[in-house]
């Protein structure tokens, strides 16, 4: 009977298996979807990963187009240089990198720097499975064939090192024209956020002034890649066999940036750097009366390029870059059209065509010129007693006088138009670095800013160039230029061609005419007469410094200014305290092809410091034009056998 009775024991085994069972399938369950998982939901992921462990692209670097002159010599190229740069993922901190610290010789602070950032990459768990810890971060450009050598010497003991030949900015000319072309500076991290999209990444270089920043798009280029094949030391393998662990693409060739051929003549450039030796600062544009194109633009003090763009190291960056921002002479500024300045005396053929245009005074009236004009209790200075004199007289003597009663008859506003007609007091649009709007005071204007106040001494002194009036530099060029053609004021042009490296035109510039100014052609030819006579005639403001080979028409200005003493060497504040010299005008004089425009900054009196820089300018680049003449001349009669 005993036997036909179930025991206890077994049933309490049976129920023990059932759990025991249940345990065991939760836990294949568990294991199965945990496959399922790994292999089905992120299996691309790790495969991607495990890929990676053995392949990655090496970048290719592009080559940034070059900025030719007018006559196709280089402003802008590339030299060859070399860059290391080290894979996070396959970088070995603790035995790899300082050997690497101490072939490069990083000093502490830029050491800490690169770690900080590899720490970040290597750490930040939104970046875990990213391809950031994958791509090659710069540690250090441009370094010396000495260094490369030391590199490839210890190759094998540097996994995650890689050494790549990369094009680095070079200007053969140093520093002129510095401004104008700009430099390179490496991308940081509010630009890359912004342009990662773009194909840039960490330790790019990015046009940061001038040509190299405004035509980035063009100049820059595309990078190209290539997938290669390494072992579990970090070395690149080859072969038949490893060639076909690579997918496709494999290969992806970089594309050269466009060479861009500008409207600039580097002998024009230089014609100008020597007539300014012996001035401590100052700017000069020359444009083409003709089309707008500009031909030079210089700003004084400049910069080294080649420094700036950071061949020479982080710390040499650095203190290249403190010497210039602390420099009261601004180097940095480009003051052909960031900087706006009181134009004097320059100004007033504005103020006569105002008053010729609305027939408010006969060129032929004789004003008397005591030395000074009273206004109530007010006296205005002239710059000596000119006797008596009509507007010709006016201009080319540079009476004060003459130009106070001018501006009583023909008001603040009339003077104005003229001058904004003329592109006076709003940007030119050059669009190469930040360009200052300058001021032409309104009545409206003036009476706002001075608490509905307004005065008729403000438009005495807006007449003459003086009081809140301001322009650039390259604004009252584009101004004279009008002047000289009979009325078109062109949009300035700096950038002739778009090209490929083969010198294929990819796209041509043409001038731009902004505006057709109404103007009578007897008034233009009434105030360009009066100029002409500053240079020719005895009295004229530029007389004494006239050349004997230089055909050229302008007017002279001396400006009033003033300045903040913070900051600056109480020995030179003579120096600083002393007015802007200006020459702005055209040559040749009877057929004009070039405006010039001369601010000598704190040269005192424009005739004396700024006219004998314009004459030497003019008188360079006539002869700069009659050589090539006789250069084209002498082809023609080779080419013909003559």
């Amino acid at each position: 009977m005993s036997l036909l009775v179930q025991r206890s024991d077994v049933g309490e085994f049976r129920r023990s298996y059932k759990w025991m069972a249940l345990v065991v399938i939760l836990a294949f369950l568990v294991i199965l979807g945990r496959v399922f998982q790994l292999q089905i939901i992120q299996g691309d992921d790790y495969r991607e990963e495990a890929r990676h462990n053995i392949i990655f692209e090496v970048r290719l670097a592009t080559t940034r187009g070059i900025v030719r002159d007018s006559q196709g010599r280089v402003l802008s190229a590339n030299r060859p240089s070399y860059n290391v740069y080290v894979v996070p993922s396959r970088l070995d901190m603790n035995e790899t990198w300082p050997k690497l610290v101490q072939y490069l010789e990083l000093g502490p602070e830029e050491r800490e720097r690169i770690e900080k950032r590899l720490e970040e990459i290597l750490s930040d768990p939104r970046t875990d499975r990213s391809a950031r810890k994958f791509q090659q971060i710069l540690i250090k450009e441009d370094v010396s064939r000495d260094v490369v050598a030391t590199l490839k010497t210890h190759d094998e003991t540097l996994r995650g090192v890689d050494v790549v030949t990369v094009p680095i900015r070079y200007y053969p000319n140093g520093d002129l024209g510095s401004h104008l072309l700009g430099y390179m500076a490496q991308i940081d991290g509010e630009t890359l956020a912004r342009r990662r999209s773009e194909g840039y990444s960490e330790g790019d270089r990015i046009g940061a002034a001038g040509i190299e920043r405004a035509w980035e798009s063009h100049l820059r280029g595309t990078r190209g890649w290539e997938k290669v094949v390494v072992d579990a030391r970090g070395q690149r393998r080859t072969g038949p066999e490893v060639e076909r662990l690579i997918d496709e693409p494999r290969r992806l060739d970089p594309v050269p940036g466009r060479d861009l051929r500008l409207t600039i003549d580097i002998e024009i450039e230089q014609a100008i750097e020597r007539a300014m030796r012996g001035h401590v600062a100052g700017a000069v544009a020359v444009v083409d009366v003709r089309t707008g194109r500009v031909l030079g633009l210089y700003s004084k003090p400049s910069y080294d390029s080649n420094a700036l763009s950071g061949g020479g190291g982080i710390e040499a960056l650095r203190a290249t870059y403190r010497r210039l921002v602390s420099d009261p002479l601004m180097p940095l500024l480009d003051k052909t059209t960031s900087g706006a300045y009181p134009p004097g005396s320059t100004f007033k053929p504005f103020s006569a065509l105002a008053a010729l245009e609305d027939h408010l005074l006969d060129s032929k009236t004789r004003i008397k010129c005591r030395g000074h004009y009273e206004l109530g209790k007010r006296m205005f200075k002239c710059t000596q007693v000119h006797d008596s004199v009509n507007m010709h007289d006016a201009l080319v003597q540079s009476c004060n006088v003459y130009f106070y009663q001018l501006a009583e008859l023909t008001g603040m506003d009339r003077i104005a138009k003229i001058a904004m007609d003329f592109g006076l007091g709003s940007k030119t649009g050059i669009g190469v670095n930040p360009e200052a709007s300058g001021r032409i005071p309104t009545h409206a204007w003036t009476t706002l800013r001075h608490k509905g106040q307004f005065r008729v001494g403000y438009t005495l002194n807006a007449a003459i160039g003086q009081g809140s009036s301001t322009v650039t530099i390259l604004q009252l060029a584009m101004a004279y230029a009008a002047l000289a053609n009979g009325g078109t004021l062109y949009a300035p042009q700096i950038v002739h061609a778009v090209e490929t490296s083969d010198g294929a035109v990819v796209q041509e510039f043409s001038p731009r005419v902004r505006r057709t100014i109404s103007v009578k052609p007897e008034h233009l030819t009434l105030i360009n007469k009066a100029l002409e006579g500053v240079v020719n005639e005895e009295k004229g403001t530029a007389y004494k410094e006239r050349l004997p080979d230089a055909d050229i028409a302008g007017k002279t200005g001396t400006a009033q200014t003033s300045r903040s003493s913070r900051g600056i060497d109480p020995s030179r504040l003579w120096y600083f305290h002393r007015d802007h010299a200006w020459f702005a005008g055209f040559a040749p004089a009877k057929s004009p092809e070039i405006a010039i425009v001369v601010l000598v900054e704190h040269g005192g009196a424009g005739g004396r410091a700024a006219a004998p820089v314009a004459m030497r300018i003019a008188r360079d680049y006539q002869r700069i034009q009659a050589a090539r003449l006789e250069s084209k001349a002498a082809q023609r009669a080779s080419s013909t056998g003559k």
